[in-house]
């Protein structure tokens, strides 16, 4: 038989660690969507692609030339 004594600090911490926890949560479902929405807005994945201000002539298409 264990002996468990839980002091009122206990629960208070308790519930002040799941009030973190659900802002936490909410922080990150807050990226999420942010993420989702910015990715859906942009329709083709190769925009996304195109997205890092970087020149890369392998994404540019090609003329062709006759």
């Amino acid at each position: 038989m264990a002996i468990k004594v839980e002091h009122e600090l206990h629960e208070r911490r308790r519930g002040r660690n799941f009030g973190v926890f659900a802002l936490l949560i909410g922080f990150i479902a807050i990226i999420f969507g942010l993420t989702v929405v910015k990715v859906l807005q942009l329709g083709d994945a190769a925009q996304f692609e195109k997205f890092d201000h970087v020149a890369r002539p392998q994404i540019v298409p090609q003329e062709e030339s006759e």
